[in-house]
């Protein structure tokens, strides 16, 4: 996945590498070069811990199953 560097030294991590280390934009990262002499990024210590929004925290923790025509006569007060 080759990505051409800026004339202000930055890259563009390609997605796949974003979504293998569970990255998401204003995230920290780090950067390494190991004993072969390539680079090593990583998410940053404690960047996992990083507040979910409020919809990401609720996501499947509904435990009534609407039907979505019970769900809008609901909404629509005709129930």
């Amino acid at each position: 996945m080759p990505t051409t560097l800026t004339s202000k030294g930055q890259v563009t991590i390609p997605k796949q590498i974003r979504d293998a280390l569970g990255l998401k934009p204003g995230m920290p990262v780090d950067f390494g070069v190991n004993k072969s002499g390539e680079v090593v990024i990583y998410a940053a210590e404690g960047s996992r811990r990083q507040k979910r929004d409020r919809f990401e925290a609720a996501r499947g923790r509904a435990d009534v199953k609407w039907r979505t025509q019970e769900l809008m006569a609901l909404l629509r007060d005709e129930a």
